[in-house]
This record gives structure tokens, sequence and C-alpha cells, in this order.
């Protein structure tokens, strides 16, 4: 069932939601916002937490399939009803609820968040935005002719010094940028085989409403819920789709990127169940006013990231090769050594820009930027201050239970008509095409797809078969 009969069949047909966008989005909720949460274990009862942290949220609604997750959660807020289906939630009380979030596993995102949207509702849904390509365009879309608040939940995207490397970059500190090369050694892949046989079905899960309109399967303790949904290909998207999403963020709006024109991604033969454990996926841009006349981009996960490259090498690691080479004793050399990796280690998770006037390498996460020229830092405090004071950022704050409500925040504010949001489905759509196209290219190892974004097509037809799927009926 593709999503347009979902969509019919959900909302217009069994749940007999009377549609009224016009009066909805023509309201704005200047004391109040009355939220339904669909997804509130794990991540989702952090996303719970931060929304009804802001003064004016009231929590009427909350949905999940698992009981032990909505128990948690009702403890929380007893006043709130309980559902296992999100749908019965839309149906039963659309007209108490302003606004939803969706934190659900991945091939859910859509499902739920199209159905809320359908119905007029502003919707805030965590990263990445869909499961499929077809799916990211259809939410922008509804989101555009319904007016509609929306954002996608990268938290970082609000924070500082993610904020401060745009503007240093769109101050053009390092010149044009002709690449970027961005990692993580996180592992959400899967290079085994698919499980055999079934186990009994927790009693407080709902398995059936947990597949969505995901394939069927049988249960298997350890393979789905409740953590490793994200490594397997029929509901998440891998390391790519999870870490690539807040890693990529600030690289492509810096840049003002669009999607990209080719995508290549070297690993393993695919399986048809698990993500590969490691990948190494190299985009081509068009170029914007802040790149060269196109953007090399290439990303590494998987043990082990990054593969080493010459746009990779710190000051620091220059230095410890010279500690190598010149120290014939071994203890000197290992003493010398560790005390320079120490102060100049490739940080774990980042990103580095490639200009034509250096390089800066923004780690992940609360880290300032750093600029290299030449194979040496380069003191930038001055550019820091002055953007920072011109574009009213204050100061760096390293505390993530202080920051990471902010970019809630601006989504409750910007449905009470106070703020806007700076990751709504408009730009969140772009950046999660983007990522999904190097999730498709796993499937076709070591070749080159051609993206034609006007068209939503590839040039290799055997591709195009993995934009969209099939929605069960559930």
């Amino acid at each position: 069932m593709k999503k347009r009969e979902f969509l019919k069949k959900s909302s217009l047909g069994a749940l007999g939601v009377a549609l009224l966008p016009s009066i909805i989005n023509a309201r704005h909720f200047q004391r109040q916002l009355r939220t339904a949460h669909i997804g509130v274990g794990n991540m989702g009862f952090e996303d719970l937490k931060a929304i009804s942290s802001h003064k004016a949220v009231k929590v009427v609604a909350l949905c999940d399939v698992d009981g032990k997750h909505l128990s948690v959660a009702h403890k929380l807020h007893p006043g709130a009803r309980v559902y296992f289906d999100y749908r019965a939630m839309l149906r039963e009380m659309g007209d108490e609820i302003d606004a939803v979030i969706v934190s659900t596993p991945d091939h859910t995102h859509a499902p739920a968040s199209l159905l809320a949207m359908d119905m007029g509702k502003p919707v805030y849904c965590q990263k990445p935005l869909t499961h499929h390509v077809s799916e990211a365009r259809a939410m922008k879309k509804i989101a555009a002719e319904k007016n509609l608040v929306t954002q996608m939940g990268i938290q970082v995207h609000s924070f500082y010094d993610y904020k401060l490397a745009t503007l240093l970059i769109q101050s053009g500190i390092i010149g044009k940028v002709h690449t970027v090369r961005a990692w993580s050694p996180k592992n959400w892949g899967y290079d085994g085989p698919p499980p055999e046989g079934s186990d009994p079905v927790p009693a407080e899960l709902d398995w059936n409403l947990w597949q969505g309109t995901a394939t069927e399967r049988p249960y298997k303790e350890g393979y789905y819920h409740p953590g490793n949904w994200r490594k397997l290909m029929d509901y998440g998207c891998g390391t790519l789709g999870d870490m690539g999403v807040h890693i990529f963020d600030t690289p492509y709006n810096a840049l003002a990127l669009d999607v990209p024109q080719t995508v290549r991604n070297d690993c393993r033969p695919p399986s048809g169940f698990g993500y590969p454990e490691q990948n190494r996926v190299t985009y081509e841009f068009p170029g914007t006013p802040y790149t060269d006349k196109t953007l090399k981009w290439v990303w590494y996960d998987g043990p082990g990231a990054p593969e080493m490259h010459e746009d990779l090498i710190l000051p620091g690691a220059a230095r410890r090769m010279e500690v190598k080479q010149d120290k014939k004793d071994l203890k000197d050399k290992i003493s010398l050594d560790a005390k320079v990796a120490a102060e100049n280690e490739l940080p774990e998770q980042g990103a580095m820009f490639v200009g034509s006037k250096g390089r800066l390498l923004l780690p992940h996460f609360m880290q300032l930027p750093r600029k290299i020229v030449r194979g040496k830092y380069v003191d930038i405090s001055k550019e820091i201050k002055a953007l920072s004071e011109k574009h009213k950022l204050g100061m760096p704050v390293r505390n993530y239970d202080s920051e990471g409500p902010k970019h809630y925040h601006q989504f409750v504010d910007a449905c009470l008509g106070r703020a806007e949001c700076s990751a709504p489905f408009e730009y969140a759509a772009r950046l999660t095409e983007t990522i999904l196209l190097g999730v498709i290219a796993g499937r076709f190892p070591g070749k080159t797809l051609h993206w034609d974004a006007g068209k939503a097509r590839f040039a290799e037809t055997e591709a195009n078969a993995y934009l969209e799927g099939n929605y069960r009926q559930f």
C-alpha cells in the first residue's frame, strides 16, 4: 500500500477525522500548547522531558507500543491519556491536540507524521526525518501546503559551536570550500545473517503495531525492539542515518547545499537484512556561493573510521610522524608520541572543511572549530568574538542538559507564534534525502549513482526501487 492509500484509509476512512486545516492553521496557541507524543521510550522519553519542560506545554496524550515505556512516561504526566496505537489516539483526540511529537523508530516517522500533518497538526519529528526518499518529499510538500510549523530533532543544530561554524564558513574564513570529510566510528550496521525461528513476544509489547507499515517478520529477542532496529534495512537507516544527520547538518547548512548529483558507497555487498558495518560514501554536490563549482563530500563510518587522508592530518599528527622518525630510543619515542597525541588527536567524530585558504575542523560536539593553514593552527579568537557579538550568539555553554532543550523549545515557541524553527521540514527533507541516497547506494557497492533532483529519480533504473516502500496494512 502506497503513502497516498495509507493516508486515505487511515485518516479519511478508518479514522473518520474531520479535517479543518484552514481553521487549525489560523489558530495561534497563545498561552498553552497541548502535545501528543508518539514513542515515549529511550529517545522518545528524552524528547518528552525536553518538550514538557517548556512552561507553556501541557502533555495530553502518550502513545507507545511498549507498555513499560508507557508506564514510565505516564508517571511523569499522569493526566495524559495513554494509547498503544497512534491512529486511535489521533482519531479520538484530534480536536484536543495542538501539536504532535514523533519519536519512534525510523520506519514509523513518516506514517505517523503524515497522518498528523494531514489533520493540520504541527509536528516535531526525530531524525532522520524519514525512512524513504519519497516520504521526505511528501512531508516537505504537506508542510508547505498546510503552512505547518515543523522541526526535525537535531538538537545540536541549535548549539553555539555549530551556529558559529556556519558563520565562520560563510564569512569566507577558509575561502571557497571544495571538499568536506565527515566521520563517525559508531557501528549501526549488522553483517550477520537474519535470525532463524522466533521468540515469544513480551507481554507488554504489541509486535504488530511496532512493525507498523513495514514488512511483517516474526519477533526475535535482541534483534529489533528496543535497541537494534537502526542496524536493519526494514526499520532504520544505519550509522549514516543516525550520526550522519547530526554531523552532516552543519556543513550542509553552512555551505547552503541542495541534494547531490552523484553518490557512491564503498562497502560490503548487500545482505538484504542488515546495513554494512563500515561505509565510505562519496557525494558530489552542485556548487553554491560558498563552494567551488562542485563540492566533494566523503563520509566514513564504522570501526576505525575515518580512513586516514592528508585532508585529515592535524598539526600534531605531523609532529608525531617527526617524533617517530627522529627519535632512536623507543621509550622516548613512545613518551613523546603519547604526549603530542593527547594534545592533537583527531576527534572521535566530526567534520573537516577543506577550502582554498585552509581547513576548518569541527569536532562533534561542544568544541570550538579550529582553523588550520599550511600544517599549523591559526588563532581565530578575534573572528569568533566579532561574529558572536554581531549575531548575539552569547558564550559557549558546555552543558547538554541546559542546551539540549533549546531546539525543542524553539518548536514550542514557533507553535505559539513567538519564534521560527531552524530545522523545518523544508530543510530537513533535503538533508534527509541526501543521507538516504547514500544509504541506497550501499545496495550497489562501488557503483556511482546519478541523481536527478527534478525528477526524483536515479539514472540507474535498478536503484529507483528503493526510493519508496510498500506500506503493510496493520
